[in-house]
C-alpha cells in the first residue's frame, strides 16, 4: 500500500483498520489476513451483504485490491464501489494451508465454503441478492470453519460515510457509470443482473430517505407558507 502521507486522512485511517483487522490472531496464533485460503464477504451501512468471493493467494492481498488502489474486475466494472463497504467477514479455511491453488481437495473446498457463505448473507439480504457480477458456483453447503467480523471505518468518520445523501450519491454515479460499461461492450447476463440489483438498492436508500426527510418536517395548515 502507498504510505500514509500519500493518501488523504480519512483513507489512510480506514487503511489503517483494514490492517489492523487483517492481523487478527486465530487462536492458534495465526494472523487471519494470512491466510492463503479462505472466503470473504463485504457488508455496507445497511448491514446488507454486496460481495462475496474466495481467494487462493491470501485473504489479506484479495481484500486489499478490492478495497485500496490495487483495482480487481469488481471495481474496475463498476460492480463494486469500495466506499460502500463498511464491514468485512472473513473465513479463513486453514486446513487448505500447504495445498496447491490447483489441487481438486483445495478447489472442492473453496467452492463449497463460498457458496455456503453465498447462500447464508442471501438469508439476512433484503433483496436476496449480492453485487457478484458471475455466479457462485453451486455446491452441497458444508460446516464453516470460525469466521471473523469487523467494521473497517473508524467511529470519527462513520456517521459522515454513512449519511444517505452521500450514500445516494455515489450509488447513482456507479449505477450510471455501470451502465455506460454494459451500453459499450458486451456483457454478461450476470454483469445486468448487477445493474438491477443496484438500482433496487438506490431506489431503497432514496426512498427511505425521502420518508426520513418527510417525517422530520411538520405539516402545514391550509394558508400557511412555507
Amino acid at each position: 500500500m502507498k504510505s500514509a502521507e500519500c493518501v488523504p486522512h480519512d483513507v489512510a485511517e480506514i487503511r489503517k483498520k483494514i490492517q489492523e483487522f487483517l492481523d487478527i490472531r486465530t487462536e492458534a496464533g495465526h494472523k487471519i489476513g494470512n491466510s492463503k485460503f479462505g472466503v470473504y464477504a463485504f457488508f455496507d451501512y445497511d448491514c446488507e451483504p454486496i460481495y462475496v468471493g474466495q481467494t487462493c493467494e491470501m485473504l489479506r492481498t484479495r481484500i486489499r485490491r478490492h478495497l485500496t488502489n490495487q483495482r480487481t474486475d469488481a471495481v474496475a466494472m463498476n460492480v463494486l464501489d469500495p466506499f460502500e463497504v463498511a464491514e468485512i467477514e472473513v473465513w479463513p479455511l486453514l486446513a487448505l494451508e500447504g495445498k496447491h491453488p490447483k489441487d481438486p481437495e483445495a478447489i472442492a473446498m473453496l467452492n463449497a465454503s463460498e457458496y455456503t457463505v453465498y447462500r447464508a448473507v442471501l438469508k439476512n439480504s433484503t433483496f436476496q441478492a449480492v453485487l457478484n457480477e458471475k455466479d457462485i458456483t453451486p455446491t452441497e453447503e458444508i460446516d464453516l470453519p470460525t469466521s471473523y467480523r469487523r467494521c473497517i471505518i473508524p467511529s470519527e468518520l462513520y456517521a459522515t460515510r454513512k449519511h444517505a445523501d452521500i450514500r445516494i450519491a455515489r450509488r447513482a454515479s456507479t449505477i450510471a457509470n455501470l451502465a455506460r460499461v454494459i451500453s459499450e461492450r458486451e456483457v454478461s447476463k450476470g454483469l445486468r443482473r448487477t445493474l438491477v440489483t443496484q438500482a433496487q438498492r438506490l431506489e431503497k436508500l432514496a426512498s427511505d430517505r425521502c420518508n426520513e426527510i418527510e417525517g422530520e418536517m411538520p405539516t402545514l395548515q391550509f394558508g400557511e407558507e412555507e
